[in-house]
């Protein structure tokens, strides 16, 4: 008989909080985080405007703050949301459980880029009679002013390593960086490990953010970011006709997976059971889905037969729907192909209308919103949803939340590169 896998402690740090709870209520009031780029002066690039976390105090969540004084902010989004979790699941200081039963998977994108002293050298060393970069007084200025741990922090893996080591987790440890997909893989394969008895609990989640001139860049390039600065908070508009592309986002959520028998025996308290994984490929594009949706089609049908359950027992599916011409109308292809006529009758909705897009993070953020909302029976809109689009035609929340019991939850996360997951959230029944 296969491990079940519930959620005993979920922690956010978002554009809209710094808690679970401000998470959820700012999304029922439909706020946006969205907002004018303070990280760094983006007046000359065509977007400027991204979802911010905004009056972050590391301090507020872990105790010895100088330990983090050169991390960067996905190792320090990651601590707080960690801290976050465990303690929700009775873990911070619990020495009744064996830690190396205790691992950490997450999915979290590069860290530090320090961009200021990279330019500055390179501009420093430029020899232009010759137009090229003198690579001895790069190299011997860079040996100066780069930081060996801040370097330390450019690796994928070292908010894995952190969280292992601050919080005495020494079971497996993980990181996958599958783009926009990465946290909800994440979350998919610690609960393979928890039901192959690989692991009794794990941490798991996600932090990113691109909120700096190389991401921006990077993305203004590939035209994948909405250019409609003003107003910000309007940006952002999954499944409308006028949507133009996403707005980047930034933070970090995490969860505690459990096995089940291992969180009765210690009275955990059980927010919901993970019961849906799907994880495919697109095989098709680096940075288009495919147009039939084929890649979504079979991870949304793998997740509902993981689970176990028919496809009219789901009640809410919060959508990757990242505001993408692309993205949302091969989503919306994709949910019809699998539910059939009964796709208009599954409320849908995009967190990305108000936290824009957390790239790595965004889906344990989005996971944790189904788990809230199966808790307390209110669905968030989608904000910004003013022209309806023929080729998006389903049941999008449209801007104000909606009160609905429901016991299932899809979530979506489609990654660059074809990476597709689901994950499905279920109500816990004993």
């Amino acid at each position: 008989m296969r491990r079940r896998v519930v959620i005993t402690g979920m922690g956010a740090v978002t554009p809209l909080g710094h808690s679970v709870e401000l998470l959820y209520r700012n999304q029922l009031e439909a706020k946006s985080g969205v907002g004018p780029i303070s990280l760094f002066n983006a007046s000359r690039f065509p977007t400027k405007i991204a979802g911010q976390v905004k009056d972050f105090d590391l301090g507020k969540f872990v105790g010895n703050v100088e330990r983090w004084a050169d991390s960067g902010v996905n190792s320090k989004f990651s601590a707080a949301a960690g801290a976050q979790a465990l303690a929700d699941a009775g873990l911070l200081d619990n020495s009744q459980v064996d830690r190396t039963r205790i691992g950490v998977y997450l999915g979290c994108g590069e860290g530090i880029q320090d961009f200021h002293h990279l330019v500055s050298l390179i501009a420093q060393s430029w020899r232009p009679e010759r137009r090229l970069v003198d690579v001895v007084n790069f190299t011997k200025n860079g040996l100066y002013h780069f930081h060996p741990g801040r370097e330390y922090e450019q690796e994928l893996h070292t908010p894995t390593a952190h969280l292992a080591d601050h919080f005495d987790l020494q079971g497996p440890n993980y990181n996958c960086l599958t783009a926009c997909a990465a946290s909800s893989q994440a979350i998919g394969e610690a609960a393979e490990l928890i039901r192959h008895g690989d692991a009794d609990m794990m941490l798991s989640g996600g932090a990113h953010s691109m909120i700096h001139p190389l991401g921006v860049t990077g993305f203004n390039l590939l035209t994948a970011l909405s250019t409609s600065n003003e107003p910000p908070s309007k940006a952002s508009r999954p499944f409308d006709l006028k949507r133009d592309g996403f707005v980047l986002g930034e933070g970090a959520g995490m969860l505690v997976l459990e096995e089940l028998e291992h969180a009765k025996k210690r009275k955990a308290h059980i927010h919901a059971e993970l019961t849906g994984y799907g994880s495919t490929a697109d095989a098709f594009r680096i940075t288009d889905s495919h147009p039939d949706g084929r890649g979504a089609i079979a991870c949304i049908s793998q997740a509902i037969k993981d689970s176990g359950l028919p496809t009219s027992a789901i009640g809410y599916i919060n959508a990757h729907g990242t505001s993408t011409q692309v993205n949302d109308r091969v989503e919306s292809l994709a949910i019809k192909h699998v539910f059939g006529d009964g796709a208009y009758q599954v409320p849908v909705s995009s967190s990305k209308s108000m936290l824009g897009h957390l790239i790595a993070a965004a889906g344990a953020v989005e996971l944790i919103t189904c788990v809230m909302a199966i808790h307390h029976g209110v669905l968030p809109p989608t904000i910004n949803y003013e022209n309806p689009d023929p080729e998006c035609d389903l049941d999008y929340i449209p801007n104000q939340a909606r009160e609905k019991k429901i016991d299932h939850a899809l979530s979506n996360s489609f990654g660059f590169g074809g990476q597709n997951i689901s994950l499905i959230a279920s109500r816990f029944i004993d």
